[in-house]
């Protein structure tokens, strides 16, 4: 048998189940959205969060106790990452092309201003200030968090890594808040469409990234990094920091400059 660095993974049913999840979830929606019940959506939810965790579970066991988890496979991993995260610039900047396309030659339909005739925004010195200092915060803590695992202070990173998940749930939960007392809706014209698929898809996204560091948060408790070998952290820090640079364009650009 000749050694290699890399790993040739195994046959995995998670891919598979993945896609039956993600199809599920997706008529899933469309039932709901025409009234016709919810069963399909809570299904899909089910089988998306079995996978998650029994494809974790794997992806955990081949890079702590295995050991397939070689330098050549993080730089692999490194790579795909970054791939992702810039696949997800350009999905953000989409909504932006569309809300500066609207915003800034308002057409006659909207009133020819912006924010469009008759809808009231949100005040942008209110919660979502406070989001935006959430958010730094925890962009703060999770370095911290990095710092405390390079410098082999556990209690630290723990410490840290509770900070920043217990921030993204403040923020998920200031955001909900927010969408509950919004003077307008998604379908308050152009401006309520941009609004909330843009703030949306980024409040998934931080309900997404929590979940990578309560993750990491388990991992980090159960000894699973070392000084060296913590690339499932680095990624998911990665991940914050690009969720936390998103929230600033759209503070700056919807909450501010928008209203």
């Amino acid at each position: 048998m000749i050694r290699q660095p890399f790993h040739l993974v195994q046959l995995s049913p998670w891919p598979v189940t993945a896609a039956i999840g993600a199809f599920t979830l997706a008529i899933g929606l469309t039932s709901w959205f025409h009234n016709h019940g919810m069963w399909s959506l809570y299904l899909g939810f089910i089988i998306t969060i079995l996978t998650m965790i029994q494809w974790w579970r794997d992806v955990i066991r081949e890079g702590t106790y295995l050991g397939h988890h070689t330098s050549m496979v993080v730089k692999g991993l490194r790579a795909g990452m970054i791939l992702f995260i810039a696949s997800e610039v350009a999905f953000f900047f989409s909504f932006f092309w569309a809300f500066f396309h609207s915003s800034l030659a308002p057409t006659p339909s909207l009133g020819c201003v912006w924010p469009p005739t008759g809808i009231d925004p949100i005040n942008p010195y209110a919660v979502p200030l406070l989001n935006t200092a959430v958010l730094l915060a925890s962009g703060v803590s999770v370095t911290w968090a990095h710092h405390s695992m390079l410098e082999l202070s556990r209690k630290d990173t723990l410490l840290a890594l509770l900070i920043t998940v217990t921030l993204g749930l403040y923020f998920t939960f200031l955001q909900a808040e927010e969408y509950l007392e919004a003077p307008f809706s998604i379908a308050d014209s152009v401006y309520g469409s941009t609004f909330f698929v843009a703030t949306g898809f980024h409040g998934l996204h931080v309900l997404i990234g929590t979940t990578f560091l309560s993750v990491c948060l388990i991992r980090a408790y159960l000894s699973h990094f070392s000084q060296g070998h913590h690339f499932g952290f680095e990624a998911a820090a990665w991940y914050w920091h690009f969720v936390d640079v998103v929230w600033i364009f759209l503070y700056i650009c919807i909450y501010w400059w928008g209203s």
